[in-house]
């Protein structure tokens, strides 16, 4: 038997006092957190929910995030988490495809209206058969249920369901370059090894980290690096519902900080921040790991982080299909600047062609495959896109790289068109086929282009129909209401042509 659930029960058993989980003025010690995902449990199994069942969560970074996800592991169930910038047509997709049962949605603000989305959503999907809204301020909420009222009463105790190892925990969703976002399945073993993994390579301590917590939880790099590793520590992780350089410095100048885990962008918007009257001092004698992935960490931003902050930046590389972590570098080796380490324990790494055949020949470029026990199960309901991605327990990434002597990796160019915008994986796939269903486009194509801050930026090609009139503005404006914030084009250029190859393909690196 093995379920996630335990890192954050034996933390709560063996240190019961310890503060878990930190907002603004609300502080949860480990003990409160446990027993508030028991209620959850015990929520679920009272509403039928069984075990296997998907319950999808939209939430931030709060509390609830962590208590909702651990009751829903203690209840057998799979997450689902869900990226908060999704709208209703997105999300109804998620919930649809993953086959989800029932859905906890964060009520978000005015600027963020992910409870409004999300209940619209739950409406188009007659087979989703509870919604529980997370509301800010419970006392103050008109809403007909809310978690708070779900959970009065509820105990809070719950012997957590029996799972194996290979059974599924999360359903995480990654768009895809050829069509729709596909889910892939991790088990409790792909995520426990890598947790384990993890702890062991940056030596965390028990009941001795204290996080802050400004990458995504939903997403995979801040759900393993942090919130799980962190569980299983005992660590204090101060939650930052959404970046702020400004807010996250003053973290670090006034609570003893020792991990910071973030996306290239957030480093630099760091760096940017430390002004004098910042007190860099004790940020430098606390910070003891400094941990960057999503995107490469420029040389430069590596220097200057090492001469103000003292600290000796991690970049690791992974995917939502390797639970995420597959290669590392040493921290007791000097730093390899652009190199993204080597594969971590348990975990191989192989250069390969088209057909499969290995590279070999040194310093030549091939696509990164993966195996060992972080790979994940498949792409559920995919059994055929499963099939493309792995054989013989290998799995393809779609990123190219070389590697050196020494056997540490170095990308060299990343997944086909993939955009990374901000450390958010974007596929122009995806955003082509909503453009195209505006009455006035008629062929579009996307591209990444250089950004000084988000690294790079979405820009959309638009052809527009015969006699059809449509400004930039206008379709920005369209992409904002049908597409998540980190996606959508903010940059539109109106073409009459596009480049394209002999047998019709775009060229979209004449694009770019």
């Amino acid at each position: 038997m093995l379920n996630l659930s335990v890192l954050l029960e034996d933390s709560a058993r063996n240190h019961p006092d310890r503060t878990a989980l930190v907002l603004d003025e609300k502080r949860m010690t480990y003990r409160e957190v446990d027993a508030a995902a028991s209620q959850v449990a015990n929520l679920l199994a009272e509403r039928g929910v069984a075990s296997g069942d998907k319950v999808a969560l939209s939430c931030p970074n709060r509390p609830e995030f962590a208590i909702v996800y651990y009751g829903i592991l203690k209840a057998g169930a799979i997450v689902v988490p869900l990226n908060v910038l999704l709208k209703r047509r997105e999300i109804a997709y998620h919930l649809a495809d993953a086959g989800a049962v029932a859905y906890f949605c964060f009520e978000g603000s005015a600027e963020l209206p992910i409870g409004q989305e999300g209940r619209q959503a739950f409406d188009d999907v007659a087979a989703v058969e509870h919604f529980f809204l997370i509301a800010a301020v419970p006392e103050t909420s008109t809403a007909a249920e809310t978690l708070h009222e779900a959970l009065a009463g509820q105990p809070e105790t719950f012997e957590s369901a029996v799972t194996e190892a290979t059974d599924t925990a999360v359903i995480l969703y990654t768009s895809g370059t050829t069509g729709q976002p596909k889910g892939a399945e991790l088990s409790h073993g792909n995520t426990m090894l890598n947790v384990l993994t993890l702890n062991r390579i940056l030596r965390n301590r028990p009941a001795g980290d204290s996080h802050v917590v400004c990458l995504p939880l939903f997403h995979t790099f801040g759900a393993t690096a942090q919130l799980h590793a962190g569980f299983s520590t005992a660590a204090t992780l101060h939650l930052v519902p959404r970046f702020d350089a400004g807010r996250v410095v003053r973290l670090m100048s006034e609570e003893d900080i020792t991990f910071f885990a973030g996306v290239p962008t957030m480093w630099w918007g760091l760096l940017r921040e430390l002004g004098p009257d910042v007190d860099v001092a004790r940020i430098v004698k606390n910070l003891r790991i400094g941990m960057s992935g999503g995107a490469p960490l420029p040389v430069e931003l590596i220097k200057e982080i090492d001469a103000r902050l003292g600290v000796r930046v991690i970049e690791a590389y992974g995917l939502s299909e390797t639970s995420p972590l597959a290669t590392i570098g040493d921290p007791g080796a000097p730093p390899r600047p652009g190199s993204i380490g080597k594969p971590v324990w348990g975990v191989q790494l192989k250069l390969i062609k088209p057909d499969w055949t290995e590279v070999t020949g040194p310093g030549e470029v091939g696509e990164i495959a993966v195996r060992g026990h972080n790979v994940m199960k498949g792409y559920h309901g995919r059994p055929e896109a499963t099939a493309d991605a792995i054989r013989d327990g290998w799995f393809r990434t779609g990123d190219l790289a070389r590697r050196d002597d020494d056997g540490w990796y170095y990308i060299v160019d990343r997944a086909k068109d993939m955009i990374i915008r901000g450390g958010y994986n974007v596929y122009p796939r995806e955003i082509e086929e909503v453009l195209l269903t505006h009455p006035a486009v008629s062929l579009a194509a996307v591209v990444g282009v250089p950004h000084d801050s988000h690294g790079e930026e979405v820009k959309a090609f638009v052809i527009p129909r015969d006699g059809a009139e449509v400004t930039p503005r206008e379709l920005v404006e369209w992409s904002k209401e049908q597409m998540a914030g980190y996606k959508y084009p903010r940059l539109v250029e109106i073409v009459g042509s596009l480049p394209t190859t002999a047998t019709g393909k775009i060229l979209k690196r004449r694009l770019r």
